[in-house]
């Protein structure tokens, strides 16, 4: 907790889930608003909130969340956030922020403006931040310290309303940078979106090798493929939407990674070691950037406790 005023009166979420509930609770350590209100779909999803205690009062609709509120995030899977703003908008206060966290940004621009109305600021957000779990018991204050939020404000979008979404995400523990709709949606094709569809791919293509059990799978599992099995464990609904909604982009880097494997296919089936040594010895160098950069840790299989290392 801070010793600074809070920047929004009434902050409206609208989605539970991990997202949401960790906004919440973050907001809720540093004071970042006097009130916090909610919305989900599902009655036990709501009364699970109040049980946690991250939200002040949880509302029956979206619109009833959204009215009064100077801010909105929206917190949905990018396929419904059309029409979570369509229902929300004639009830958005002139002079209110609406926000979001999706992962894909042109397409939300594009669904959510047309029904905010006029006097309202949107300032769209991406936070890269997230676990494979779901819900809002999955939550936790400090999943953005640390972490990038990218800011993607369309050229209409007040600069103290962009300005005010940026302290937000600062006082939630996040770096935050600025950049394109468009730019934003190259990028994260290729750090997030691109490695989320091999990793459901290589997790399917296991499941489907009839000569080797389920049970050996599981058994003698790997480091890799143990990561690309926590991958495709996300939200399934989200991960959908993403890719129907940023496919140029998606589409665009399959189409280079799949020049890349066949290079490699190559120099397998030639023996061309060199290559191979060559390839790797580059690669590599990403994962000490990403290090360097704070967005990791170096720890022992990737930080995992083992029960030898608990505590008794």
């Amino acid at each position: 907790m801070t010793d600074e005023p809070p920047l929004f009166e009434r902050a409206a979420l609208i989605g539970l889930g991990l997202i949401g509930s960790s906004l919440a609770w973050a907001m809720k350590r540093d004071g970042v608003a006097r009130e916090i209100v909610g919305y989900a779909r599902s009655p036990e999803t709501r009364a699970t909130a109040l049980r946690l205690g991250f939200l002040d009062a949880a509302c029956e609709t979206a619109a009833e969340a959204a009215r009064g509120a100077d801010l909105v995030v929206l917190c949905v899977p990018v396929g419904a956030m059309a029409a979570v703003a369509a229902e929300i908008g004639p009830g958005v206060s002139p002079g209110a922020i609406v926000t979001d966290v999706g992962s894909v940004k042109a397409h939300v621009i594009a669904a959510v403006t047309p029904h905010l109305p006029e006097g309202a600021a949107f300032v769209p957000a991406h936070p890269l931040a997230g676990t494979e779990h779901s819900g809002p018991e999955s939550g936790f204050a400090e999943l953005f310290d640390g972490r990038w939020c990218i800011l993607t404000p369309p050229h209409a979008a007040p600069r103290r309303a962009v300005e005010r979404v940026r302290a937000l995400w600062e006082r939630c523990g996040a770096q935050v940078d600025e950049m394109t709709p468009e730019r934003h949606d190259l990028v994260l094709a290729v750090t997030s979106h691109a490695p989320h569809l091999i990793a459901y791919t290589m997790v399917g293509v296991a499941d489907d090798m009839r000569r080797v059990t389920s049970s050996e799978v599981i058994k003698y599992s790997a480091a890799g493929f143990r990561d690309f099995t926590r991958i495709a464990a996300s939200d399934p609904t989200m991960w959908r939407d993403v890719f129907l909604t940023n496919k140029d982009a998606t589409l665009e880097i399959l189409g280079r990674f799949t020049e890349e494997l066949f290079a490699l296919q190559r120099a397998i089936r030639t023996g061309d070691g060199q290559h191979l040594h060559d390839y790797f010895t580059r690669t590599r160098a990403i994962r000490r950037g990403i290090l360097q950069a704070g967005q990791d840790t170096a720890a022992p299989d990737f930080g995992r406790p083992h029960p030898s290392a608990e505590k008794p």
